[in-house]
């Protein structure tokens, strides 16, 4: 099969979550003997034309002129222009909302497109009313126009199919093993194994960020409380003044995921308060990692940790979690059902067999 795989800032991954997936996806593909291309912005450091077997195809983003938000229209309507052209036997745009308007207006010319919906973009908190509603709008007219639709989540799935009547392929994310887990490099950040709450997250309101905060602090308990993201922004600025001197320390972005999957295997409890998005990244390598996870309660975290985590919906019930000397006694139990999880639905190795077999059912029945 010859596949196009769009939507993304690129392969290696330098940035997040379909990064991430583009590039797992991809050179497994590739490995299994297809013709793989990725589409990246001029921007991204890489400038080799191909990356361990996959294609690159570079387009404009002018997010310099635009933002980041406005060029990514741009960006993956050019994208997508392309490669209608191309001789593509399947192409697949990873996230909907800013490929929307490329899908409704760009003619398909006949070729496959295949959308990971990603999760519901338009219940982002840090977006106003009219945002939401237009981003809503987008969802809509993107679903509609698009050939085939993938969820990564079962909560996301069960979104489509009750709110626009389609069904939709269930493909989750990845999760790539740890080395053997090593205390050596947390003095780097100044932490002690087993002693601290650690949370990684993108520092946005619909991460439930100020809600795990303030649990944490009428909690009382002592143990540090350790944030791994980027707070260099107008939110992380906000929340550093809000919580000074509260117990809260941000690190700031980690980059070494060596470092970053041993600061999770140490820490005492791994907070995670994401609530609009399909399955997160960030859960399945706390999974993997053998952290012990309290999560925020919503259908899209629950179908994936199920009952092998403890939930939260308030501060209060965070509090009243973190004071608790009874849940500690499940850390075993619920950290290993974790790690069977993430071995049976969660390897990259699965996902790409799932990908490859859900492209040749829609190309056979073409």
């Amino acid at each position: 099969m010859k596949i196009a795989i769009l939507g993304t800032r690129g392969i290696p991954n330098n940035y997040g979550g379909f990064e991430q997936c583009a590039e797992y996806l991809s050179v497994g593909l590739v490995e299994k003997g297809h013709d793989v291309t990725i589409y990246s912005p001029n921007f991204h450091p890489y400038k080799g034309s191909e990356y361990k077997g996959v294609k690159i195809i570079r387009k404009t983003n002018p997010q310099n002129i635009f933002g980041q938000s406005g060029s990514n229209f741009i960006y993956d309507y050019l994208c997508l222009k392309d490669a209608v052209k191309q001789d593509f036997d399947i192409i697949l745009e990873l996230g909907l909302i800013t490929s929307s308007l490329s899908i409704i207006f760009c003619r398909h010319r006949g070729k496959v497109i295949a959308t990971n919906l990603d999760g519901l973009e338009w219940k982002r908190s840090k977006w106003n009313n009219v945002v939401q509603r237009i981003t809503k709008t987008l969802e809509k007219y993107g679903v509609k126009f698009s050939d085939y639709l993938i969820a990564d989540n079962a909560g996301i799935q069960e979104y489509i199919y009750e709110e626009y009547n389609r069904e939709s392929e269930f493909i989750p994310y990845g999760a790539v093993d740890i080395k053997s887990p090593t205390s050596t490099c947390l003095t780097e950040y100044g932490l002690k194994a087993n002693s601290y709450l650690l949370s990684i997250a993108r520092l946005e309101p619909e991460n439930n960020l100020e809600m795990m905060f303030d649990g944490y602090i009428e909690s009382g308990i002592k143990t540090p409380y350790f944030v791994v993201g980027n707070h260099l922004t107008a939110y992380g600025d906000f929340l550093k003044d809000k919580y000074r001197n509260k117990g809260i320390i941000f690190l700031g972005g980690i980059f070494n995921k060596e470092h970053l999957d041993n600061i999770r295997y140490y820490s005492t409890f791994y907070l995670h308060g994401h609530s609009v998005g399909g399955t997160n990244p960030a859960l399945l390598e706390a999974m993997a990692a053998q952290t012990f996870i309290i999560a925020h309660d919503n259908q899209f975290n629950k179908s994936v940790i199920s009952e092998n985590a403890y939930y939260f919906d308030s501060p209060n019930e965070l509090s009243i979690l973190l004071k608790s000397e009874e849940i500690i006694k499940n850390k075993k139990k619920f950290t290993q059902n974790n790690l069977t999880r993430i071995d049976e639905v969660y390897r990259w190795s699965i996902v790409v067999d799932q990908y490859e077999s859900y492209f040749k059912r829609i190309l056979d029945n073409k």
